[in-house]
């Protein structure tokens, strides 16, 4: 293969690792802010829980019927409930954010690997070209010395 070839083909894998790149920080922002809203949510909810037992915990003070205190408990679990769900909901938000994020890193890593391999093939190319150009001035000036050597 050669050195052209080879640096198209780093060029045309590095653009891919870019766009991949791009793809997992689009994820990472998504994730984030799905998490964020959960853990809103989550909180909101235990909030409301909190303000649902003080307020119930006011109206027991005061008499009350068994009826009352029956549609108390039974709220009161289901609201457990959807406090517990979210909570669930929010912990996998943040393990999918974290994933994202570790993605985001791997990739960004491919990246940065590519670009020094593509660095480092293009020194190398570099290098070849200058010795090149050496041999042809050197072989150049010994030409032009044996010429004058020979016309003396």
């Amino acid at each position: 293969m050669s050195a052209t070839a080879a640096t198209d083909t780093l060029s045309l894998l590095l653009e891919r690792a870019e766009s991949e790149r791009d793809a997992a920080a689009q994820a990472l922002h998504a994730a984030s802010a799905q998490a964020q809203a959960a853990r809103h949510q989550h909180g909101e909810l235990a909030g409301y829980r909190q303000d649902y037992q003080q307020r119930w915990t006011q109206s027991f003070a005061q008499a009350t019927t068994m009826d009352i205190v029956a549609c108390y408990q039974t709220f009161g679990q289901r609201l457990d409930q959807a406090v517990d769900t979210q909570g669930h909901i929010a912990n996998h938000a943040d393990q999918r954010q974290v994933r994202a994020r570790d993605a985001l890193r791997q990739a960004e890593l491919r990246v940065a690997a590519l670009r020094q391999l593509i660095a480092r093939r293009q020194a190398e190319a570099a290098k070849i070209a200058q010795r090149r150009e050496q041999r042809a001035t050197d072989e150049f000036a010994a030409r032009a010395h044996l010429r004058r050597s020979a016309h003396a």
